[in-house]
């Protein structure tokens, strides 16, 4: 069976629209990065936060109370839609699926929740707030938004998530009756969230974001949405997903990264959209390419987008995509020009490029990957 991308999403630190972010990225523009703390600690984080300006015109009842991770979630599946040119009615909701790729869910509602619970007892538990504090709550916003009643579900784990989101949307699309199924990945940074990445010392606390440089020196959080459509048909083809694999280690990582790889690039692939973000990926996914697939062009989009967990898997695909249809890639922000890697360190022309690899080496130990090709 074939499956192939009909139209995508995107809300990132950069703006929000396909062809307005990717221009962004070709001209080798960069995040703007936002301080946050906290009352009850002198420590501060920076983090790459989506402008308001984002989410202008996105207005229905059901987001007016939601999460910032919900609404994210609705602007970039509503473009998708959009960019396809799917009206959802009650008869093309029943044949389309929802799948929704999250990694630390809605922490700024649930830490709100806890908070009023801890400061003034049970019975001030909020009924408004506690439904944006589960997992699947963005997914019940937009499914409500959309009519979808059939299936739905919510996918949860690291960076690798999005692309394991993909892996499920093929199993689900074997069901003849589904017409298309929408995959979401979204994320949104809080204060709490730094606080944790920083304590298992994988978080910079100020940009930039440096890939392959060989010292650690860690990452910086951001937020947004990604957002695909799948159907039979479209100008993108998913040649092939990974079912991706576990490590027990972090120097275990490129062992499962190298057999990824392996695995896709059976058929030539032009180039590689790494997951490189500052910490022990980049070292992981920098061994395991130059022994799958030395002579591959690698971009990573991290510095320039920071590292956004649950919809970082669906930007590395909507990258190779535009990379594709546009046959160029935008240059590495911050690299190590050293690196024996073959990164696209400027903007570079890709004319005749028909595949994509898209590997995907998430913190918490999981490792996914996808082929993409011209349909």
């Amino acid at each position: 069976m074939s499956l192939a991308i009909a139209g995508m999403g995107w809300v990132t630190p950069l703006g929000r629209g396909i062809d307005s972010v990717w221009a962004r990225l070709l001209r080798g523009d960069g995040p703007s990065a936002t301080t946050i703390s906290e009352n009850f600690s002198d420590r501060s984080y920076n983090v790459f936060r989506v402008p308001e300006s984002a989410l202008e015109g996105l207005a229905h009842s059901r987001l007016r109370r939601s999460s910032v991770l919900s609404r994210f979630a609705a602007a970039a599946g509503l473009d998708a839609l959009q960019a396809a040119g799917v009206s959802l009615d009650s008869k093309t909701a029943e044949q389309t699926a929802l799948i929704f790729a999250i990694s630390n869910g809605g922490v700024i509602y649930t830490k709100r929740f806890y908070r009023d619970i801890v400061d003034t007892g049970a019975q001030s538990a909020s009924p408004l707030l506690f439904p944006e504090t589960v997992f699947n709550a963005p997914a019940s916003h937009l499914g409500a938004i959309l009519g979808i009643t059939g299936a739905a579900y919510t996918l949860v784990g690291d960076g690798a998530v999005g692309l394991l989101a993909i892996r499920m949307a093929e199993d689900l699309m074997w069901n003849t009756e589904l017409d298309q199924c929408l995959v979401v990945g979204t994320e949104e940074v809080d204060w709490l969230l730094c606080d944790a990445y920083r304590r298992w010392r994988l978080l910079r606390l100020a940009p930039p974001i440096e890939p392959f440089n060989g010292q650690r020196r860690g990452m910086i959080l951001s937020e947004g949405a990604g957002a695909i459509l799948l159907a039979r048909k479209g100008a993108f083809a998913i040649e092939r997903t990974h079912p991706g694999g576990y490590f027990p280690r972090r120097t275990d990582a490129w062992r499962t990264l190298q057999r990824i790889a392996n695995d896709l690039s059976e058929s030539k692939a032009e180039f590689v959209i790494s997951s490189a973000n500052g910490t022990f990926v980049d070292d992981a996914e920098s061994r395991a390419l130059e022994q799958a697939i030395p002579r591959a062009l690698v971009y990573t989009p991290k510095p320039a987008l920071g590292e956004s967990v649950g919809a970082a898997g669906l930007w590395q695909v909507i990258i190779a995509a535009e990379a594709l249809r546009s046959k160029e890639l935008p240059a590495v922000l911050h690299a190590n020009a050293a690196t024996t890697l073959r990164l696209s360190l400027t903007r570079t022309a890709l004319p005749s490029a028909q595949r994509a690899l898209v590997i995907s080496c998430g913190l918490n130990q999981q490792a996914a990957g996808l082929r993409l090709g011209v349909a």
